[in-house]
């Protein structure tokens, strides 16, 4: 699936306070680097990627720790759209079908619920027009995480 973004109110987020992430992070070179952008439209935040081979449990299958890492980044960059800086309490994944390696897949991460800091996400990952899983996060905002910069 190809987001389209064409006429769109669509941004990049800034994770500046988590340039070293392993999902996310430009400074991290072992890391996979995906970049999150943001549609105010839609009010998801999103990412297109690929994993390689580097990234299997299984052959041919990616690792479900990558899976429910790139999740949890989806969400917390999800969070810094919204100028938030929270960190995990909570994270549930469905596998649904298998992810393939070498093609296209998308993440998207939306806000369900909040309530006195404590944030409900939802987000899925779609390849081939398909839901191939899905996520529910919890995550509590830590604002004195958004001035903190990695170094």
């Amino acid at each position: 699936m190809s987001i389209e973004t064409k006429n769109r109110d669509v941004t990049r987020i800034d994770n500046s306070v988590h340039r070293n992430c392993f999902v996310c992070g430009k400074f991290n070179h072992q890391g996979l680097q995906l970049e999150f952008y943001y549609d105010k439209d839609e009010e998801v935040a999103f990412s297109q990627f690929r994993l390689d081979d580097w990234t299997q449990g299984y052959k041919g299958i990616p690792h479900g720790g990558i899976v429910s890492a790139i999740f949890d980044c989806a969400m917390g960059n999800c969070l810094f759209s919204q100028g938030l800086s929270g960190v995990t309490a909570e994270l549930k994944v469905r596998f649904k079908k298998t992810i393939d390696l070498h093609k296209k897949a998308v993440v998207k991460a939306w806000i369900k619920n909040s309530s006195n800091g404590l944030y409900i996400l939802d987000a899925e990952i779609v390849q081939d027009e398909q839901v191939k899983a899905f996520a529910v996060g919890k995550f509590v905002d830590k604002p004195e995480l958004r001035n903190k910069q990695d170094t």
